[in-house]
């Protein structure tokens, strides 16, 4: 059996031990299963007295060995080096039964058999919704799957005065999302891409990140010269290297460290 690449890190908080293991390895929430070994003492949102502790796991890429598996998902080389997915057989999992098919992190779920997932998405947000005494509703259905095929689950908040769930640069809304995500995880015994947006937040801001990434890249293309943008979370730096991978011009490299990580746009040539 291959063995699998793992990390052990403690953290005052669930969000700061994810943050902290997935900028030491170089890959998002979705490359890695988490583990919560220490859930430390009461509080909300992970925080806690006492330390708490977690174990990451990268998920595995077929024919590649630990170390080179962090290589092709780290972010910055996510864009030159993808695994392609194995063939699919013939008469395989269109044809079978929802009974039959075997869960798998990497297999997009589907709706008719993962229907419970998107009622215990709203579920949790929900209830979390309700602990930060937050007067909104939480509705859940399936995202678009990415370039791989693999779905997400969308789970949008509406309501009145959540200002204060999205937070100074939607820091309070990646936090609430990752806990979110976490606790999902945990019930369906599988790693779940979750997304929570706030009344179209999220929406907004892929659009503007995208407007910038283009505006920075024509400069560039025009200059010659390097252009940075300001810090920005994991999951936003992810935004910027899409819109760009395939620019004729330029490329894209993240530099620094959390929290002031950035994407520097620099030519081609």
């Amino acid at each position: 059996m291959q063995e699998k690449t793992t990390l052990e890190v403690i953290a005052p908080t669930v969000e700061e031990a994810l943050s902290k293991g997935l900028a030491e390895l170089g890959l998002t929430a979705a490359d890695v299963s988490m583990e919560v070994l220490d859930s430390g003492g009461k509080g909300f949102l992970g925080l806690g007295k006492r330390q708490i502790r977690v174990r990451l796991t990268v998920n595995g890429v077929p024919g590649l060995a630990p170390t080179e598996q962090a290589e092709v998902m780290s972010e910055p080389d996510a864009r030159k080096k993808k695994a392609k997915p194995a063939p699919k057989k013939k008469g395989s999992r269109a044809e079978r039964k929802p009974a039959s098919v075997k869960k798998s992190a990497s297999s997009a779920p589907k709706e008719d058999s993962d229907e419970p997932l998107l009622k215990l998405s709203e579920e949790v947000v929900t209830k979390l919704l309700e602990l930060m005494k937050l007067k909104a509703t939480a509705s859940a259905r399936y995202d678009a799957p990415d370039r791989e095929g693999r779905k997400s689950v969308y789970v949008e908040v509406n309501g009145k005065d959540l200002g204060v769930l999205i937070g100074r640069r939607g820091e309070t809304i990646n936090a609430f999302q990752r806990i979110a995500a976490l606790i999902v995880s945990k019930e369906m015994s599988r790693w779940v891409r979750l997304s929570v947006d706030v009344e179209g937040h999220r929406n907004r801001r892929e659009q503007q990140l995208r407007r910038m990434a283009r505006q920075l890249a024509e400069q560039v293309t025009k200059s010659k010269r390097r252009q940075s943008l300001e810090p920005m979370p994991a999951n936003e730096r992810r935004i910027v290297h899409m819109e760009l991978q395939n620019h004729a011009d330029v490329i894209t490299n993240s530099v620094g460290e959390d929290p002031q990580r950035k994407v520097q746009i620099e030519p081609k040539n």
